[in-house]
Order: structure tokens, then sequence, then C-alpha cells
């Protein structure tokens, strides 16, 4: 099965909103086993809307849309899509009325274009929007497969796990045994060092397939299996984690979808520990990611971000002679990245804190080159930890992966503990 996406928009074409739709429903079409051949985005016009489709439907046989399905009148999709196909649009009643209940209930009055919210398309399958207003459809004409989804990512992305990939299931991949995945991160280890470690294993592209995928500081793995029953793909699923598990113990973080910060916070929930941050280069973006994941209070009970060295002096009492003068090591320092992590540890009283300090760019600072970076770890009744960085990259890149390395460092030590506490 081929696919096209096409995105509806012309906030897309100039560049106003980034097209995340597509990266969405590429993965997860992947993930059934329907491959994106084309990725189209077109603006919100009538006639180059229906040349897109028309297009679309002489190269593929799965067409998704993305956007042009709300109130306005320059949101055109069905309308393009009714053309094309031959077919008549007219407003579904049961739709309406939501859209109508919607108004009524926050007593604002309901102006005529959201009428087009409710729109729907002769024989069309109805796609049920649980966040939103604006109702998709599934057609299929001619052995070509459309599915229309709204443009808000909050409003596609539950329509499409919930209405859409079932009606796909059902009508389009009814021949063959349905896919399944299983996601596995790294941390610690970069793409090329990994494909090296388990490059017999990608070769061999037998069942299950490996696919690695890279982002800053980070590694996923996708493992990919057909088999008639859930049952039985877990099994083939399990047995290719535990030999690349073996391979990789030190760098396997999860084994599923979720960030280094999120499975932190899990390991420091169920062992009950706590932590703090001390941030001078990062700026806080350490902090950041972890207080983005729901329940990190439990865990995470605040921080610092010491960017000047008065800061680093007044709020976590790193000596003055450690900073300033001919002989001091400097800001960016392992020394002074030992002080950070204990201080903030202690102020805290957390059982562990870790600190990052260094020359994010582009300038250098203190005679140091850009991408020196010293992260410590600090750890009630242990010796603090130091690592130093040389980190490549501008100026984001090294802060992203400044802190991504700490987390991982604090990663391996709660394995550690966590191996410790099993019984003998």
């Amino acid at each position: 099965m081929k696919a096209e996406i096409i995105a509806v928009g012309t906030e897309l074409l100039l560049g106003q909103i980034t097209n995340t739709n597509a990266r969405y429903l590429s993965q997860q079409l992947s993930y059934i086993g329907i491959d994106v051949y084309y990725q189209t985005v077109v603006g919100d016009n009538l006639n180059r809307l229906k040349q897109a489709i028309e297009l679309a439907s002489s190269r593929a046989d799965v067409i998704l849309f993305s956007g042009g399905i709300g109130p306005t009148q320059d949101d055109l999709t069905k309308d393009a899509l009714a053309e094309v196909l031959g077919r008549s649009i007219y407003i579904d009643p049961a739709s309406m009325e939501k859209v109508a209940s919607f108004f009524e209930g926050r007593n604002i009055t309901m102006t005529e274009n959201n009428r087009r919210q409710a729109l729907v398309i002769e024989n069309s399958h109805i796609l049920a929007n649980s966040t939103g207003l604006a109702v998709g459809i599934a057609i299929e004409d001619k052995e070509k497969y459309y599915i229309v989804l709204p443009g808000p990512p909050k409003e596609l992305q539950p329509m499409f796990e919930n209405e859409a990939k079932p009606w796909l299931l059902e009508h389009v991949l009814t021949d063959e045994h349905p896919i399944y995945s299983k996601m596995l991160k790294f941390a610690g280890i970069g793409e090329s060092a990994l494909e090296e470690a388990l490059i017999d294993l990608i070769n061999d592209q037998s069942d299950p397939t490996i696919a690695p995928y890279a982002k800053e500081a980070e590694v996923t793995i996708r493992l990919t299996t057909k088999a008639a029953t859930e049952k039985e793909a877990m099994v083939k699923l399990k047995q290719m984690e535990s030999q690349i598990r073996e391979r990789l113990p030190d760098h396997m973080y999860a084994d599923q979808d979720i960030g280094i910060e999120e499975q932190i916070l899990l390991m420091m929930t169920g062992m009950k520990l706590t932590l703090t941050a001390a941030e001078s280069c990062t700026g806080g973006l350490l902090m950041q990611n972890l207080t983005a994941i729901p329940g990190s209070g439990n865990v995470f009970l605040g921080g610092i971000v010491c960017y000047s060295n008065e800061m680093k002096e007044k709020m976590l009492n790193v000596p003055r002679e450690l900073l300033e003068g001919e002989e001091a090591p400097g800001a960016v320092s392992p020394e002074v990245a030992e002080v950070l992590a204990d201080e903030a540890r202690k102020i805290l009283d957390t059982d562990f804190a870790v600190s990052i300090t260094g020359v994010a760019g582009p300038g250098s600072s203190e005679r140091k080159p850009v991408g020196l970076v010293y992260i410590g770890l600090a750890e009630r009744n242990q010796p603090t930890q130091v690592f130093e960085l040389n980190i490549r990259g501008n100026r984001e890149s090294i802060r992203v992966r400044a802190a991504k390395s700490i987390l991982y460092r604090l990663w391996l030590r709660l394995s550690e503990l966590q191996k410790e506490s099993l019984p003998k």
C-alpha cells in the first residue's frame, strides 16, 4: 500500500507553523504497514487543492488530509475532495447537533460559518472528533482510500488513533497480518556506535526488523514484526529485545517510547529518592525538561540557575577563590561543578543533585573552548562524581547534550542501586 499525505493550509507554506502532522502520520502509518511515498503541502486554494488530490490519486492508494476542515471559507478540503470524486456534500445532522450544543453550553451565539465543521461527503464514514468540533471522514472510492483529518495536532492525533486507524485496518489491510512495533530507547551512545554493536541483527532483515532513529543525544530503535495475534508478536519482539539488551546493558534505558527524563522520574519515584539541580550554561534547560513531566514534583524538589559568578557564590557558596584570580580554576572547572552539586544537594537536603557548568558559545569564556562542559553528580553519603565533556555543535546542541549527559550518568547510578537491591 502506497500512501500520500496532503497537508492543507497557506500558513504551512508561509512557514508560520511546522508540519508536525506529516511526521506523526508517517510514523503511525508505518506501524500498520502502510508506506508513505509522498508528502504534499498545498495552500487554501480550491483549484490547487483539487490538482493535488488528482495527482495523489494517480500515484497512491491511501490519501490522508490534515487541515482545511474548520469553520472559515478558506477551509476547503472537503469541498475539493467532493468535487474530485463527483459526490455531493451536506451537513450531517448529528455532527451539527454537537457543534450547536457546544455554543449553547457556553452561552455563545454560533455564527453561521460554524456549520461548515459538520460537513460530510456523500457515502462517507464519519470520524468522530473527541477533542474538537470539525468532523473527519473516511471514503473508499474506486480502490482508493481517503482520510480527512483536522489540522490541530490535539484533534488529529486522537482522531487518527481512535477512528481512522481502525477504519484502515478494517477496510484497507484486510488480507494482511497486522504489524506490531516496540520502541527501545538508548542514551550515552551515538547512532553509529549503536549500529555497529547491532549490525548483524540489523542486516538480517528477517523478523523482527530493526530500524534505528537518532535525535539529539538519544537513539531510538523500533522493532517491527507481523503476526496473527498480539501475543505471538510480543514473543518475537521480546526475544529480539533481550538480545539487544544483553549487548548494550549500559545504554538501553527504556523499552518504551519515553525520554530519559521520564525514565529517571519513574525510577526515583519507585525508589523514593529526591533530586535537585544547579545549572549554569544550560540555563534551566534540564529543570524545564524534568518539570514538563506530570508528577515530577514527587522527585524533583527544585533547583537553581546560577548563570553568573555572583549567583554561584551567593546562592551555592562557591568560594570566590575558585571563580576569580589568576590561579583560580574558574567557573568552568571540575572544582566548581563539584561544589555546585554538593551545595545544591545540601540546600534542599535531597538524595541526589546534578550540576552543569561550561562554555555553550558561540564565543569562548575564561579562555576555555566552546563545548567544554563539566557535569557533577552528588549523592547522599557518597563521593561526588565530576565528568568532563567536550561537545561539538552549536550553542543549543551543546546545551541539550550537556543536560542529556548528566541525566545519563544519573540513570547509570540509579541502575546500579536497583541491581544492588536485588536478592542475592
